[in-house]
């Protein structure tokens, strides 16, 4: 049987500021209605024999994770939570481990959970093509048909024919320069590596042990050290550390001589960049793409983002990223958007925030929003689904008023349950044990006014919570 695994990784900055740390892109809705892990998983599911997919992703991103599956009706095979980062060939040895313990001769079509494909059919004809090699032992990557000199990815040079649609990995090769890009797209046989992999999970764990027996060690006893929690399965922490941090690459594929590759051409793009989204985009006759409340006069060939709490007016500029959220904006040439990183290192060595939240933060029971923060004080918008419940806990350093917009507010306070209706309000004194809980059937939306001499989110303690975060 076929078991999609998910990758989805990622530290949230080469699509700064829309994408953050605690947000990275797979999570956002950027080319459609759908966020790239939701096409992902969709594109998989809809492949024949295609299991539920397992999905290995960090910790702080697992209730993202269930939230965006049953957005799109699609049942979990597994959510492993990594522990700490480790590159790809430790996550496939934890998938690979997690899908024979259900299926002894499972295969597993490994995907990075950012990737956009526009061409499902093409795609679905080289999963069946590598499909077929992988049954006899082939570890097989996909090569995309490049159509214009790239520097910003590896090749795959082919080798000899296998068969109608694959052949062997001659060698793999780095990021070229341009002349090298331009030499490889002229001599033919070069493909752009893909990130993405077909193979039986066993076939994967034989090569792994013979070539980085250490990760496969480090996984095996993680795996068995995982437990379960709620709907996810934590892996144990202790052990993953002990492995080395390597690629799927470095690790095996460039080491086995079991290394096949199937050419596709697909309309591929792992959106690595604001430029790249740009040109996957559908644009207007002035080559632009606009999202959001733009007026835009004599501008060309630009991407313009506005976010839902203002508009943005461009005159007589061409070639611009603009991207606007509700706590940063970045504005850069097109051909300089590679270099977002510098301002998200600038962002960590001071020490600030904007690289880790969005403003607006989504949690398991609903989310807040901060909107007006000063000394010894901070407002909140906070919003509860149906059924859901924040943690009992209390605060050292604040106390906070509740006002609830609408709905109906279920407020646990010490020893005393009650409820708040629209417009009704409450006080919770500093150091008092409380909850807030939405029992009906339409979401609880309230301001709370923190205040206090210290107001961060680590002052928190959980006594109780449904999320197994106490």
């Amino acid at each position: 049987m076929l078991h999609p695994v998910i990758l989805s990784g990622g530290s949230g900055t080469r699509l700064w500021p829309l994408s953050r740390q605690n947000q990275p892109k797979q999570f956002l809705a950027l080319v459609g209605d759908h966020s790239l892990y939701q096409e992902t998983v969709l594109r998989a599911s809809r492949l024949p024999d295609a299991q539920a997919p397992v999905t290995v992703c960090a910790d702080e991103h697992r209730f993202m994770v269930g939230e965006q599956l049953q957005g799109i009706g699609v049942p979990s095979g597994g959510i492993l939570l990594e522990p700490l980062a480790r590159s790809t060939a430790p996550a496939i040895a934890l998938a690979a481990l997690h899908v024979l313990a259900k299926d002894a001769d499972a295969t597993m079509l490994v995907m990075p959970a950012d990737h956009l494909i526009d061409d499902a059919d093409a795609f679905g004809a080289a999963v069946e093509a590598a499909a077929a090699l992988a049954r006899e032992g082939w570890l097989v990557t996909f090569g995309i048909t490049p159509d214009y000199p790239e520097t910003g990815y590896g090749y795959i040079l082919r080798g000899a024919a296998l068969g109608e649609a694959g052949y062997r990995v001659a060698r793999f090769v780095e990021k070229p320069d341009l002349a090298t890009a331009e030499r490889y797209l002229a001599e033919g046989g070069y493909a752009w590596n893909s990130g993405m992999f077909l193979f039986r999970a066993q076939a994967y764990l034989d090569e792994l042990g013979r070539h980085a027996p250490a990760i496969l060690g480090a996984a095996r006893a993680a795996y068995a050290a995982a437990e379960a929690d709620l709907d996810f399965t934590r892996i144990g922490r202790e052990a993953f550390a002990a492995s080395p941090s390597d690629s799927i690459d470095y690790a095996v594929m460039e080491k086995t001589d079991r290394a096949a590759v199937v050419p596709v051409s697909c309309g591929w793009s792992d959106i690595g960049s604001w430029s790249s989204l740009w040109s996957v985009a559908e644009r207007d006759d002035g080559g632009n793409r606009y999202e959001g409340d733009v007026i835009a006069v004599d501008t060309r060939d630009s991407l313009v983002r506005a976010s839902e709490r203002r508009m943005i007016a461009t005159i007589g500029v061409e070639d611009l990223v603009i991207v606007d959220t509700a706590d940063a904006t970045l504005v850069a040439r097109k051909d300089r958007v590679q270099d977002v990183k510098a301002v998200v290192d600038r962002l960590k060595a001071a020490g600030r925030s904007e690289h880790l939240f969005h403003r607006k933060v989504y949690r398991p029971w609903g989310s807040y929003d901060s909107i007006a923060v000063g000394p010894r004080f901070q407002v909140k918008r906070i919003v509860v689904k149906p059924g859901a419940a924040l943690s009992l806990q209390k605060h050292a350093h604040r106390a906070e008023h509740w006002i609830v917009v609408s709905g109906v507010a279920e407020v646990t306070c010490d020893d005393k349950v009650f409820e708040l209706r629209e417009n009704q309000s409450t006080y919770i004194p500093l150091g008092s044990v409380h909850r807030l809980r939405n029992r009906g059937s339409e979401p609880v939306e309230l301001i709370e006014v923190q205040s206090g001499s210290y107001l961060g989110e680590d002052d928190i303690v959980r006594l109780e919570d449904v999320y197994g975060r106490s």
